[in-house]
């Protein structure tokens, strides 16, 4: 037997008993009253009494059954009254976005969480079809519909929906058969949003696919150590032979490009265990024009407009690693050389503002980057290159070497204005000789 049949049970029941109970008690009460002061009285008087108290009875029954319901009306409403707001309570409170909607898609329910998550209210909801829903995906929803109604709940699917704004992402989606008490049935949607967890499974992707190329890379710089060698004796043999002849600084340009690649191969080697950096004075303009003579080939390919003002740098020394720093120089000129389109322009400019400073910027009239992506351009493994054209380890590189030369970057950029990339390091100061003049 339900609840609600048992209540409606006792409900009669106690009805019953207590309108007998009342009747009893009157119908004793009279007697004793009639037995006391109308022992001799007439018929008609009795006759007049007896009908007296049949309506004194039936008023008091009637009074007392009106009040019973009345009473239990009340209790019942604020039981219903506390059961909802229970279950309201449970709704608002559920960490996940609830919808409730019929085979139509008319939604009836609507909580809290779905309105910060899709930023539709309830108010322009509930009544309508569901409006979550992108292009592409109602086969899939109605599909999930049909096993529902077969019996099947749907748990835990990734599937995609949309906010008021039509912007699409990731959701994590149950779908459960549900039943009012009229026996309306319907199914209850709950979804969760995942974008965070996508985003870092990407990245643990990203990651595992770094590491693969890592262990690649480590065997390809062992096999090309040895051609590398070859050629930068032979490079250096041509010089010795021909020291004073028109192509000798072609040929130190050449051994400057192959000892570049030989410490390349040699830092993937030692990647995995990172060897101490190793710091001398070395003279700014002299690396930068080392990095732009490397790159040229890539220039002249997409016929960049490069200008360069080193006045400032001419026999400024920082003390710094000659590899990192010219990686760092590396890194950032790639990516202004990515970002111009054919026949762009690249500006490379040295200034000095202090006395202990120099800065170096990098400035190209590219594609730009926007306000909300170029917070986060520094963090590891964010790019806003395509598929398959960076890592987005570059500029996390590049601010870790200058960091660790006690020197900043940061970028100044726009979309469509291009960007500026600002490098300041520490010039190298020499240590005043104790006790007068060096020797």
């Amino acid at each position: 037997m339900g609840r609600s049949t048992q209540g409606r049970w006792w409900f009669w029941a106690t009805l019953m008993l207590s309108s007998i109970s009342i009747v009893a008690v009157v119908f004793a009460a009279w007697e004793l009253v009639e037995s006391k002061y109308f022992r001799e009285a007439d018929y008609v008087s009795l006759h007049y009494l007896y009908i007296t108290r049949g309506i004194a009875t039936s008023l008091l029954l009637a009074v007392w059954a009106a009040w019973y319901v009345l009473r239990q009306r009340r209790w019942r409403e604020e039981e219903l009254r506390l059961s909802r707001e229970h279950y309201r309570g449970l709704l608002e409170a559920s960490p996940g976005a609830v919808a409730l909607y019929d085979a139509s898609l008319l939604v009836s329910e609507w909580n809290a969480t779905a309105e910060r998550l899709y930023s539709f209210s309830k108010e322009e909801v509930v009544g309508k079809p569901l409006p979550t829903i992108p292009p592409g995906k109602e086969t899939e929803l109605r599909c999930f519909l049909q096993r529902v109604q077969g019996g099947e709940p749907i748990l835990d699917v990734e599937t995609v929906r949309r906010d008021k704004h039509g912007a699409a992402f990731e959701v994590q989606f149950s779908l459960l058969p549900f039943t009012d008490a009229t026996g309306q049935r319907g199914f209850l949607e709950v979804t969760s949003d995942i974008r965070e967890r996508v985003r870092l499974r990407e990245k643990l992707f990203e990651i595992e696919k770094l590491a693969s190329m890592g262990k690649m890379a480590a065997g390809t710089a062992h096999h090309l150590n040895t051609p590398l060698a070859a050629m930068l004796l032979r490079v250096q043999m041509m010089r010795e032979r021909a020291p004073l002849a028109p192509y000798a600084a072609d040929l130190e340009r050449l051994e400057a490009s192959i000892r570049f690649c030989q410490q390349f191969v040699q830092r993937l080697l030692e990647f995995s265990r990172r060897p101490p950096i190793e710091k001398r004075p070395e003279e700014i303009a002299r690396t930068i024009q080392s990095v732009t003579s490397f790159l040229a080939p890539l220039w002249l390919t997409k016929r960049a407009r490069v200008s360069f003002d080193l006045n400032a740098a001419n026999g400024e020394r920082v003390l710094a690693d000659r590899n990192q720093l010219e990686a760092m120089f590396t890194i950032l000129l790639s990516n202004a050389l990515d970002a111009i389109s054919p026949e762009g322009t690249i500006g490379i400019r040295c200034l000095r503002p202090s006395a202990e400073w120099i800065e170096i910027q990098i400035a190209d009239n590219g594609c730009g980057i926007t306000s909300a992506d170029l917070p986060q351009v520094f963090e590891p493994f964010f790019t806003t290159k395509g598929p398959g054209k960076g890592t987005g380890l570059g500029l996390a590189i590049a601010r870790r070497i200058a960091v660790e030369h006690g020197g900043s970057v940061r970028l100044e950029s726009a979309p469509n204005q291009g960007t500026t990339a600002f490098i300041q390091l520490p010039l190298y100061q020499l240590a005043p000789a104790i006790g007068g003049k060096g020797k």
